[in-house]
């Protein structure tokens, strides 16, 4: 991810104090994402990449090439389920492909619920492969164990975190539908248990 931030930051003419400036994020942290210190949740992914004009899922991933169909083989992630009871890990699906209307990633959330509540535009599909999880919107929690799903407006506030002693995995699909404005990327890193 460092790589492809670094080369798109500078294909586009961004200092970093630029990107932050687009984006609302510190230099600080940006630099750390850069550096391979820092992975941004899903919801900072989109702001970056939307100020790059890139794909959200290049960001996640290794290769920066596109095609029109990708293949994710099982085989080839590498997910890093050490840091998960703490802070959530993001696997992207298709990275490589360039354009997607929606943007799919397994997630491993955190046991600890974020502190803040995100929100986004667009709409938000989430399905609990294994585990069990808390899906909390203001007012309501809602417990979902594996098989259930859930589908929203992603511009209601809301966060998840990991109730199963051996963690949970979701599939979380994105749909960012085009608005003139940026997510709220203070908000969207609260989604799955994820801080700067």
């Amino acid at each position: 991810m460092a790589a492809f931030l670094r080369t798109h930051r500078r294909r586009a003419g961004l200092t970093l104090e630029g990107l932050a400036e687009q984006t609302g994020l510190t230099k600080s942290y940006l630099s750390k994402v850069e550096r391979g210190i820092s992975t941004p949740s899903i919801a900072v992914a989109l702001k970056i990449a939307r100020v790059l004009d890139a794909d959200v899922g290049q960001l996640f991933s290794d290769s920066m090439e596109g095609n029109a169909m990708t293949i994710a083989r099982a085989k080839d992630r590498v997910i890093d389920q050490a840091s998960s009871a703490e802070s959530s890990v993001y696997d992207p699906i298709a990275p490589a492909l360039v354009g997607k209307a929606m943007q799919p990633f397994v997630v491993h959330p955190a046991s600890v619920m974020g502190p803040k509540f995100m929100d986004h535009t667009g709409e938000e599909f989430v399905f609990v492969h294994s585990g069990s999880v808390e899906f909390e919107i203001p007012g309501q929690t809602i417990h979902l164990d594996a098989g259930d799903s859930l589908y929203f407006d992603a511009n209601t506030p809301h966060r998840m975190r990991s109730v199963s002693d051996g963690g949970a995995t979701v599939l979380v699909v994105v749909y960012d539908t085009p608005s003139t404005g940026s997510p709220s990327g203070d908000s969207l890193e609260a989604h799955c248990g994820v801080s700067r």
